[in-house]
């Protein structure tokens, strides 16, 4: 009998065990909140608040450039001269300026046609132009595939060369430098550049090279991004919104003002002067056009870009090329500021204000600050003050600013205009991504210099044939399942449901979203997943 009243004991024993636990967290967490937690907590706040005044204040006056812009009519290409070349029966040909195409790839198996045969179809006098295909490709059958391709078209008269190399240092800028030192290609006064996916339409030279041959003054013309996969699925409806925004307010602001811009990397026009004097390809990170277009303009030379024209290209549709994608576009540009921010103090040929322009307005704010306060602030900071009510965020910090910002991002794609909450909570979590990228580069920690190319699955129809074989059930716990995503989604559904229960500002409505999202993109259940057979 004492032994089964022993027994009978225990679940007052495990019961008070339990309290007795909750009890010791409850009072070291009161040791630790007052000294340490809260004063840690106010310091982030404060620092937050003022990243989101510097981003909103940035936000609103590429806002108000393009009013300007759009009322007045003052668009960038309109101050420069343009006019069409005048045949001339002496000179003939020799007239029109030399032109080169050069088309870097690595194992782009499903692209490789559409991108040499949008090449090929350029239309520009035969005997100026020159197709330079630049294969650093690792398998040998796509190798031979490409090569066959370029002698299908070489048979057809088109000045095409096909160049590899025994090795891939420098990737993409490595591969650009290369082709650059051909006798051919040191003969042409302009280069045009395409990656691998990326569908000129065929007056694109005659659209873009006037601007540059008659204002010796430019450097480059850049040409829009047109996404002929964008209603593939959702992630890349949200990829549409925000790099709409970036070629229709960023880009257009930059030429508009100082004439100053990122090159995007491809379906841009380069003058072979500026590129030379600029000191040519370097692969010190892994945004070597943009580290070309700083290098270039602090020689004085302009930027041009055109809204108007458009070259078709492909987003990645698979969360893991999209993750990869945007590691190399978050790291490189923190990387670059950190190796070129005294590079810029020292220069002696540019304004004070387009130096500014370059340091605060283009690197700090839009490639540093808008990352980290995006994922600290929104991710962190305010779910962490549910639980520490000694922190309180002012209004106009955690919904005024951010909502404006919102809406002024997504101004760039009506169409998408109804998707909008669905846009914030898929940024927010690649927020995440952003943000460590920008610590990798900043600090130049491990994977600095990691370049994986984005994987391409060809045109819109293709893909949506492709898409549909579903990878089978089996994968790689690595590849599919983020436990930094899940480990984020905890936190806010645990901040979320503290909120619930005793809050009083009602963020759980926002936390418990932001949570499913992290949890929906840490388990892989976004893009598309195609099979690798």
């Amino acid at each position: 009998m004492e032994r089964l009243s022993n027994i009978g004991m225990l679940p007052e024993t495990f019961s008070g065990g339990h309290d007795d636990i909750a009890g010791r967290i409850e009072v070291i967490w009161g040791q630790i909140k007052a000294p340490l937690v809260v004063p840690l907590l106010i310091t982030l706040m404060y620092i937050c608040l003022g990243m989101s005044i510097m981003l909103f204040i940035e936000r609103v006056y590429m806002a108000l450039v393009i009013v300007f812009i759009k009322l007045f009519g003052r668009k960038p290409e309109k101050r420069y001269k343009w006019g069409s070349f005048k045949d001339d029966i002496e000179l003939g040909n020799s007239i029109y300026p030399l032109v080169l195409v050069q088309i870097p790839m690595f194992n782009e198996k499903e692209v490789y046609q559409v991108s040499i045969g949008a090449a090929c179809g350029l239309s520009w006098p035969s005997d100026r132009i020159v197709i330079q295909v630049l294969d650093d490709s690792t398998d040998p059958l796509i190798k031979e595939m490409v090569e066959m391709e370029c002698q299908k078209w070489a048979s057809k008269g088109i000045n095409i060369h096909y160049q590899v190399r025994d090795n891939r240092k420098g990737y993409k800028a490595g591969a650009l430098k290369e082709g650059l030192k051909h006798s051919y290609a040191s003969e042409c006064e302009y280069v045009a550049i395409f990656d691998a996916d990326f569908q000129p339409e065929s007056d694109f030279l005659w659209q873009t090279i006037p601007f540059l041959h008659h204002n010796s003054e430019l450097g480059l013309v850049q040409a829009r991004w047109k996404f002929v996969n964008s209603d593939e699925c959702l992630m890349t409806r949200m990829q549409e919104m925000s790099l709409d925004y970036h070629f229709k307010v960023e880009q257009e602001v930059g030429s508009s003002t100082y004439a100053f811009f990122g090159f995007n990397g491809t379906a841009g026009v380069w003058r072979m002067a500026a590129i030379n004097e600029a000191g040519g390809w370097k692969d010190r990170t892994t945004v070597e056009d943009m580290d070309l277009a700083v290098r270039a303009s602090l020689k004085g030379w302009k930027f041009l870009y055109l809204g108007s024209v458009k070259v078709k290209n492909e987003l990645p549709s698979t969360l893991k090329a999209y993750r990869y994608q945007q590691h190399r576009w978050s790291c490189g540009p923190a990387n670059l500021f950190r190796k070129m921010v005294f590079e810029i103090i020292r220069n002696k040929r540019v304004t004070l204000w387009k130096k500014l322009y370059v340091m605060y307005n283009f690197f700090f704010v839009r490639k540093i600050v808008a990352h980290i306060v995006t994922f600290v602030f929104y991710c962190i900071v305010l779910p962490a003050t549910v639980m520490v009510p000694e922190v309180t965020i002012p209004r106009w910090g955690a919904v005024y600013i951010p909502t404006i910002i919102t809406i002024l991002n997504a101004v760039g794609t009506p169409r998408s205009f109804h998707l909008l909450v669905f846009w914030i909570l898929f940024e927010n979590v690649m927020s995440l991504h952003r943000t460590k990228a920008t610590f990798i580069g900043l600090f130049e920690a491990q994977r600095v210099n990691e370049w994986v190319v984005t994987e391409k699955h060809g045109d819109s129809s293709k893909v949506k044939g492709v898409t549909k074989q579903l990878k089978k059930p089996h994968f790689k716990i690595g590849e599919r399942v983020h436990m930094l995503e899940l480990g984020v989604g905890f936190f806010l559904f645990t901040c979320g449901c503290y909120d619930f229960a005793f809050g009083k500002y009602r963020y759980f409505i926002y936390l418990y979203l932001q949570a499913i999202a992290f949890f929906i993109m840490g388990l892989g259940f976004v893009g598309t997943h195609v099979s690798n057979t």
